[in-house]
């Protein structure tokens, strides 16, 4: 047998998926104490003004701060820590589109739940469910719940998605477009960017109503009179009449084949001639082939936030598309964090 060696790709990516829970919460913790914050307002920082600042003790900050340079998140020279530039940038900034955001849910809402994976998957259900109050079958319907939690999810979220917004706003076709139906919308920051960059759009935010009562509180005072609401089950309720273009961004990876095809289908219905449909998100080139991201959100969904979905290969979304009797279908696929853009025209 061939000896493993560490300049080998897949045994140095196995020794950190193994180590990598350790790491993540090394991470986690060091946002929370404010570390990569003290850092980046310094420069640089001995361990005892480190000390100082976190109230640790020595050894402890000694510790973390290993985590933290194991991660490369940190860099150690001459005794001083300083922030990486990727630390610097996604760690440091405190803006709405922080990854201190997004690592906040993953650690509140995501991680605790993948202890369930064998049994989720073993079972067919998305069984780390269980851990938060209600009986509804979606993560997204329980969170009506616990607003604090609600808030956690919604952040992250919003952050997740203007991390990836500029593959969606340079490659979206609305020129042709009068109102957008954005299906799934969340807290509206997709529709708020889309309407701040095209000052002819007007749309319509379609999510639950626990969903829909938040996204009224954060549309920005500008877009009064361009964004209408609709309280609606996607899944379960019509569409509503009016749009000659029709968004699913990150919403059709959370459903199933038949569920997401069945959306489509309605959003077909509700176009006029000429209307779009455009899916965005997540994709994987296939099931052997997704990269981490696409695999970590397929994971999620099925042993938490569904029970189904999964970042779906382009060519099932454009086949979805074709099936629904959409015409002229193109995709956009490289785009980063492992998305792509795949749109059809109703004849």
């Amino acid at each position: 047998m061939n000896e493993l060696r560490e300049s080998d790709d897949v045994y140095r990516r196995f020794q950190l998926i193994v180590n990598g829970p350790a790491l993540f919460n090394a991470v986690v913790t060091g946002v929370e104490l404010g570390v990569f914050d003290f850092l980046s307002g310094r420069g640089t920082a001995t361990a005892a003004e480190l000390v100082e600042f976190t109230g640790m003790e020595p050894h402890k900050l000694r510790v973390l701060m290993l985590g933290l340079t194991a991660s490369g998140l940190a860099t150690k020279t001459a005794g001083a820590y300083a922030n990486h530039p990727v630390a610097e940038r996604l760690l440091a900034a405190t803006g709405p589109e922080s990854w201190r955001h997004i690592l906040r849910s993953w650690k509140t809402l995501y991680y605790p739940a993948f202890h369930q994976m064998t049994t989720a998957l073993t079972a067919g259900t998305n069984s780390g469910i269980d851990a938060h109050e209600g009986t509804e079958g979606t993560l997204y319907e329980r969170l009506a719940h616990d607003a604090e939690l609600a808030e956690i999810f919604h952040s992250a979220m919003s952050a997740f998605t203007l991390q990836t917004m500029p593959g969606l706003l340079d490659n979206l076709d609305v020129a042709a477009t009068r109102h957008l139906l954005d299906v799934g919308a969340g807290a509206g920051t997709n529709c708020t960017h889309l309407l701040r960059a095209h000052e002819h759009l007007t749309a319509t935010l379609l999510d639950l109503p626990n969903v829909i009562d938040m996204a009224k509180t954060r549309l920005p005072a500008d877009l009064t009179g361009r964004v209408e609401f609709c309280s609606s089950d996607m899944l379960a309720d019509p569409f509503p009449a009016g749009p000659d273009h029709v968004l699913f961004s990150h919403v059709l990876d959370t459903v199933s084949a038949e569920q997401a095809m069945a959306l489509v289908t309605k959003a077909f219905e509700v176009l006029p001639s000429g209307g779009r449909i455009s899916v965005y998100g997540f994709s994987a080139a296939d099931d052997e082939r997704g990269g981490p991201l696409a695999a970590r959100l397929s994971l999620y969904l099925n042993i938490l936030a569904t029970g189904r979905g999964m970042a779906w290969p382009v060519p099932e979304i454009a086949a979805w598309l074709r099936r629904a009797g959409c015409e002229r279908v193109e995709a956009v696929g490289d785009l980063p964090f492992e998305h792509a853009l795949v749109a059809g025209t109703k004849p």
